[in-house]
């Protein structure tokens, strides 16, 4: 098994039964260690069961905010577009401080931001300027300042994006009761309702089957060191979490979300979003099943 994997006997304990398991990677070892104990886990992760969750393992949600926005047309970025008398992501970090098993939430935001605190007085939780130039660069400076304020590997990070600030409690409490006894981690999603059609020069040349396709959503849930190590081996570019674990070889939970649970990127979304918020009633008692609910 070592050998295969590229690992030697030192890297592993006898855990449960016997059964080899990786020593715990940090945030602080040479990279090459980390990929190697990845690598072994990914090898070794579909044989094992789920267990239940440490005790000390803590739950940070990390929200990256560096983004421009342009596409949304609201002359600044989205993220502080105004809805219901509140900027976008003073929405989004409201219902991230009802999750009461977070530890922090961190926000990352551009270098360059002088908007945040304006638009988010009474946030208590952490901010880093260290954004990226893109969301993949982003979350991986957020990773690292996390680790840098004392995080550990084996810690949990929920990523969520900033622009989904219909966001409810019950819908993270979910995904977080799915994915801590997992062994990899997970992400809210929703299966293809409607049907799909390929697309050349704007017109359709095929329909394909929307049969076990599901469209990703976020909070996205993994340990911070192997959400760690995958974004760096996948690249810049990947455009969420769940698919830079997957080229690391794992096959993260899909845990229902729901169809309020929308990214803000055309005006129309806006426009939506701010319908839905209107018609939210006061009661915050929702259970945040997988269809159209009004917000509370």
């Amino acid at each position: 098994l070592c050998s295969i994997v590229g690992v030697t006997p030192k890297d592993l304990l006898l855990g449960p039964n016997s059964a080899p398991v990786l020593k715990e990677p940090r945030g602080d070892i040479p990279r090459g260690d980390r990929a190697a104990n990845y690598r072994i886990h990914a090898f070794m992760v579909a044989q094992l069961p789920a267990e239940p969750a440490v005790d000390d393992e803590r739950l940070f949600a990390l929200v990256p905010c560096a983004g421009v926005g342009e596409r949304a047309g609201v002359g600044l970025p989205k993220q502080y577009g105004v809805l219901a008398g509140r900027a976008v992501v003073a929405h989004t970090l409201q219902a991230l401080a009802s999750v009461s098993r977070l530890t922090y939430t961190l926000v990352v935001l551009s270098p360059t931001d002088t908007m945040f605190e304006q638009h988010c007085p009474q946030f208590k939780g952490w901010v880093a300027r260290c954004g990226g130039a893109t969301r993949a660069l982003s979350v991986i400076h957020g990773l690292d300042e996390l680790f840098r304020r004392g995080a550990r590997a084996r810690d949990w990070v929920l990523v969520h994006d900033a622009a989904r600030c219909l966001l409810r409690p019950a819908w993270v409490d979910r995904l977080i009761d799915a994915c801590l006894g997992d062994p990899v981690g997970g992400l809210l999603a929703m299966p293809v309702a409607d049907t799909l059609k390929q697309e050349t020069n704007g017109r359709a040349t095929g329909t394909m089957s929307r049969a076990g396709k599901w469209a990703a959503q976020t909070p996205q849930m993994f340990r911070l060191g192997l959400l760690r190590d995958a974004l760096e081996r996948a690249g810049a570019n990947v455009t969420d979490e769940a698919s830079a674990v997957e080229a690391a070889g794992f096959q993260p939970r899909l845990v229902p979300g729901a169809v309020e649970n929308i990214k803000l990127t055309w005006p129309e979304d806006f426009d939506l979003a701010q319908r839905l918020l209107g018609s939210a009633p006061a009661s915050t008692s929702g259970t945040g099943s997988p269809h159209l609910e009004s917000r509370s």
